[in-house]
């Protein structure tokens, strides 16, 4: 069951570099790209942060679809 994300889209709303979301979130740069490419999912946690650095809601950046 993947799980597809915007994270991309939404951090390109807010002008914001993969850079300085990794730093925003505590992660690195390197973490943001995996997880736009779709290749690391990110902890609850995680995730809860970058929604919280770009004011939206988990769902709207994450989206779980089954097979």
């Amino acid at each position: 069951m993947p799980l597809y994300n915007r994270l991309k889209e939404f951090r390109t709303m807010h002008n914001i570099n993969q850079t300085e979301l990794g730093h925003l979130c505590g992660v690195s740069r390197q973490t943001i790209s995996q997880i736009e490419r779709g290749d690391y999912s990110p902890s609850v946690a995680l995730a809860l942060r970058i929604a919280n650095v770009l004011n939206v809601t988990v769902e709207d950046i994450f989206t779980w679809e089954d097979d």
